[in-house]
């Protein structure tokens, strides 16, 4: 998994993250909004901080039952251990290559209680910054999109996205030259990391729909098609949907009408609008960055959309 031109230098940032970790501010500290019951994990790096890596390397780690206010990212490097999730009180044993992506608010706890050392590396991201910056990338990918904004409307969904990254996955250079970034910060560092994390995320992405577990082979046509249209609803257009299903672009508009009973028109306004309504309702996304990442090419034709479907502007929508 780690090259030789990687293993000295990842070694050492290992070695000085780990020995940090103990002294993060592990304060697991009710909030007002959640109960008192509820133990929250605040923010543990820096204020100025965006994005934090952290290790953990040991064999013996029992972390508090707790939800967090950031999304994580926690890869497997070495060996496994076993994480609480509270969804359905799953108890996970994580293998050595593994990946486990959290929401903010999801339960979660940490297990480690090992023979052999077990190396953990962890990715935070504020809220702010992931849905100013990484939310538009993966916007394209409906089932992604939709976990990553659920903890705004539900901060008790208990959601997680479990995956397995092979060794040779070019992903995992990426991940070991921001712990070595991590590790030796300076001045520059986050400005560095912020586009490294995009593309991870965006890696991360491509992992998750090749290891879907339902197929295309499994869903209708039509169904097939109103989720391309779903899933390119910034750039799809008839023709180019026809082309990716290899019907002529006449056919398939008779075809989506008859199955569906909605023009290809009328599906894309449905499928941009579902968007803009979730993202109008759960960020501070901006109505122009909104209209760019749904595919108008400016935010008076997106005004002029959003006002005939719902019968109110987008600024006075709630």
């Amino acid at each position: 998994m780690i090259s030789p031109d990687y293993r000295k230098p990842f070694d050492a940032a290992v070695e000085k993250l780990s020995s940090q970790f103990a002294d993060l501010d592990w304060d697991f500290r009710p909030t007002p909004t959640m109960g008192k019951t509820e133990l929250i994990s605040q923010w543990l790096g820096d204020p100025s901080e965006d994005i934090m890596v952290v290790c953990f390397k040991g064999r013996k780690y029992i972390e508090k039952y707790h939800r967090q206010d950031f999304f994580f990212i926690n890869f497997v490097c070495q060996n496994g251990y076993d994480v609480l999730s509270s969804k359905f009180d799953n108890h996970l044993h994580l293998n050595e290559g593994d990946c486990y992506i959290g929401q903010p608010f999801s339960g979660y706890a940490l297990k480690i209680d090992s023979h052999q050392d077990v190396v953990m590396i962890g990715l935070h991201i504020r809220k702010e910054l992931f849905y100013q910056y990484y939310l538009y990338p993966l916007a394209r990918d409906t089932s992604l999109f939709h976990f990553f904004l659920d903890p705004h409307t539900n901060q008790f969904s208990d959601e997680y996205i479990r995956l397995h990254i092979p060794a040779e996955d070019p992903l995992w250079a990426q991940l070991f030259q921001m712990v070595i970034e991590y590790a030796d910060r300076k001045e520059d560092t986050q400005e560095v990391l912020r586009p490294m994390m995009l593309a991870l995320t965006l890696q991360l992405a491509r992992i998750y729909r090749s290891s879907a577990s339902v197929t295309s082979e499994n869903i209708s046509l039509p169904m097939q098609m109103t989720a391309y249209i779903e899933s390119h609803s910034d750039s799809v257009t008839l023709k180019s949907l026809a082309e990716h299903f290899r019907y002529h672009p006449n056919y398939v508009s008779r075809y989506l009408h008859q199955q569906t009973g909605k023009t290809f028109s009328a599906l894309l306004l449905e499928k941009r609008m579902e968007k803009a309504a979730l993202l109008l309702r759960n960020t501070d996304l901006s109505i122009e960055k909104i209209a760019e990442m749904l595919g108008y090419s400016n935010s008076s034709n997106f005004y002029k959309a959003f006002r005939q479907y719902y019968h109110t502007s987008p600024r006075d929508f709630v």
